[in-house]
This record gives C-alpha cells, sequence and structure tokens, in this order.
C-alpha cells in the first residue's frame, strides 16, 4: 500500500544505474557481483543525483571496483554484540547464557570454516539447529535459534555485514511444555519436610508466587509492613526479570514467617553459618535451594522445582476466584499463553466440582461463592 502517496518510478542513468527518489532524498540501484545494491546519493536535487548516478555508471562501466565494505568476522560481530548486552544493562545471568549459546554457534562456525558473518547463512542454521536436537528440549533449542537470528540482525544494523545472511529464516514458537504443580497438600508436605533456613524460602515462594531469584534478592528495605507489602525491584547487580517492578501483597501466613525470622542484615533469606562462611549475612544461593528441594521432593516422590511453587501460586489464585488482571499484578510479566498452562486444576478441586453437578442451583451458587470468598 503507498497510503494515497503516488507511487515513485526508477529512471535509467546510463547502463547499470537506476534513480528513484525514497521520501525526499534521491537513491541509486545497481548490481556488483551478482548482488543488489541501493545506495543513497545523500541529495534532494534530482541534477546533482543523475550526476552522481552517471559517476557509479563509468565506475560500472569501465570495471573500476565498486566492491562494497568487506564483512566482518563472527567473533568481531560476537564481542560486539556481547558488549551491547552489557552496555544494555541485561541481567548477568542472561548475558551468561548467552555466551555459552555464542561459544556453541564459534564451535559449529570452526568445525564448518566459517569465519565470516556472511557465511553464517541459512544452511548454517539448519545445520546448527540439526547439531544442537540432539541434547536439547523444543524450548531450549528455540532460544538459540532466536539467538543466532538476533546475531545476525545486529551485525546488519550495525552495518557489519552487506546484507542480512539470514534474512527469510522462519523460526516456530514451540508450544508451552506441560509442568508440574504443587497443590496445597503436596505445599504442606514439603514444607513439613523441608530443614531450616529453605522451609522459609519454600513458603516465601508458595505464598508470593516469586522467581527464584527475586525471592534470594529480597531485602529487609523490601518488606513493608506498616503497608503489608513487598517491593520487587532493582538493586545493585540484579534487577527482576522483564523489568517486573510490583508490588506484592503478604499473606497471614507469610507476615507470620517475616516477624518470625531473624534480621542478621541486609538479606532475608540467608545461609546458615559454616566454619568457611562464619557471616550471619550470607545470601542464599539458587543452587542450595535448588538442591534442597530435590532432596525433599525425592523423599516425596513429587516432581517439581523452585519454579513449581509459582504454578502453584497463580492457579491457586485464579481456581480461588481472584481476577486474572490481579493476579498478573502480583506475579509481574506473564502473557496469555502462560497464564493457561500455569491454571492447574488439582484433582481434589476437580472432584469437589463435579459434586456441585447434582445439587439445587441456589447450593451451587452458595458454594461458588465460597470458594471465590476463601482467601489464597
Amino acid at each position: 500500500m503507498n497510503n494515497g502517496q503516488p507511487r515513485e518510478v526508477s529512471e535509467r542513468v546510463g547502463e547499470c544505474v537506476r534513480i528513484y527518489r525514497r521520501k525526499l532524498t534521491w537513491q541509486a540501484t545497481y548490481q556488483v557481483n551478482g548482488e543488489q545494491v541501493r545506495q543513497s546519493l545523500n541529495t534532494k536535487n534530482k541534477k546533482v543525483a543523475i550526476q552522481r548516478a552517471w559517476d557509479i555508471d563509468r565506475k560500472l562501466t569501465a570495471g573500476e571496483s565498486l566492491s562494497r565494505k568487506k564483512p566482518a568476522t563472527l567473533s568481531e560481530v560476537i564481542d560486539a554484540y556481547q558488549e551491547h548486552l552489557i552496555a544494555e544493562q541485561r541481567a548477568e545471568a542472561t548475558v551468561s547464557k548467552y555466551q555459552r549459546i555464542l561459544k556453541e554457534i564459534m564451535t559449529l562456525a570452526a568445525i564448518l570454516e566459517r569465519h565470516r558473518i556472511s557465511e553464517i547463512d541459512l544452511t548454517f542454521a539448519d545445520k546448527f539447529k540439526a547439531r544442537r536436537a540432539k541434547t536439547l528440549a523444543p524450548k531450549s533449542l528455540s532460544d538459540e535459534m532466536m539467538l543466532l537470528r538476533q546475531v545476525t540482525k545486529f551485525a546488519f544494523t550495525r552495518r557489519m555485514v552487506n546484507k542480512d545472511p539470514l534474512l527469510g529464516l522462519k523460526l516456530k514458537k514451540p508450544k508451552p511444555t506441560p509442568q508440574p504443580c504443587f497443590d496445597d497438600e503436596q505445599i504442606a508436605q514439603i514444607l513439613a519436610l523441608a530443614r531450616p533456613p529453605h522451609a522459609a524460602t519454600f513458603l516465601l515462594l508458595a505464598e508470593t508466587g516469586f522467581r527464584i531469584g527475586e525471592a534470594n534478592w529480597l531485602t529487609w528495605l523490601d518488606v513493608d509492613f506498616k503497608a503489608n507489602v513487598l517491593h520487587v525491584q532493582p538493586k545493585d547487580g540484579w534487577k527482576p526479570k522483564s523489568g517486573d517492578v510490583r508490588i506484592v501483597p503478604i499473606s497471614p501466613r507469610l507476615a507470620q514467617l517475616l516477624h518470625e525470622l531473624p534480621r542478621q542484615g541486609r538479606w532475608v533469606l540467608t545461609s546458615p553459618k559454616t566454619r568457611k562462611y562464619p557471616a550471619n549475612d550470607r545470601q542464599i544461593a539458587k543452587s542450595t535451594t535448588h538442591a534442597a528441594l530435590k532432596r525433599v521432593l525425592s523423599k516425596l516422590g513429587i516432581a517439581g522445582k523452585p519454579h513449581t511453587f509459582r504454578h502453584a501460586f497463580i492457579s491457586r489464585c485464579l481456581t480461588k476466584g481472584i481476577e486474572e488482571a490481579v493476579v498478573r499484578s502480583w506475579v509481574g510479566h506473564v502473557d496469555a499463553e502462560i497464564m493457561r498452562l500455569y491454571t492447574h486444576i488439582s484433582s481434589k478441586v476437580s472432584q469437589d466440582r463435579i459434586k456441585l453437578l447434582g445439587k439445587p442451583n441456589t447450593e451451587v451458587e452458595n458454594a461458588t461463592q465460597s470458594n471465590a470468598a476463601t482467601p489464597a
């Protein structure tokens, strides 16, 4: 569509060049080594544009070199891209993840002897996908292919390559994989079996829907007992995923826990003292939480991970009748598709609901209103 504007028609200048106007500036188009080149003539004056186009045509017909800038090496592009990530203040975990993937791209490029970014083309993408598909789940493979695409786009927009070598690459977003979800009884079993300080971490996750990083980076300055809320906000060395700065209300059970926890410095959740680490205020690590939960779940025969508490919180809120908009404001960025994935209906809830079919309508209304009024 041209939005009602007259369509610009190109005009031939000499044997090899055509000129046309893009907005108000004149452009030239011609071919070099079989590649279509579009070049701004940097003028709004048609007479000047024709003169400059004649200069280009004379060089082409005389066989003079009009070769374009040599594409950057893949190594140069990746170094520049990593500097860009740091400049954009991407999360440290994200940068580390990308570095691992970029290393895999470099490894295959070295095997195939493709050293320039222009050689990271569609055939390379196919080979990379086939190689990584042997060890990766669909979601992880999709993430790696998306990063490969971002690298070539970055090179093109930074003029490190004459044309985007992966132009036309089609990436399919994988369907979300069903995830486990803890029900209320399972959470109670986990909390009963967990030892300090991990029991406090698990309860915090279950009562807030926090991501594990948000729990581990929670400070006492983030806890507002007067307003009865927790603040999820950036700190030196960390920021929430997708910039999810938000306020989360404190449930009665969580309030009791927070009042009982010792304040041993900055962090709400701290690791116990050891001979190697005698300090009281040592931030608890993700790996420690993962390992502790894995031990508990193994004993109980339950599938899950720390993020499963987030599934459980969202699912419990929605099945209790809390509006989706409210749940979103508590848990941060969750798109509609992922929100549906997070909504797990426990077998107990399912059995309770099926019993409503045999009751009079008034009893059904009373039961559903009671469920909606029950605090999450």
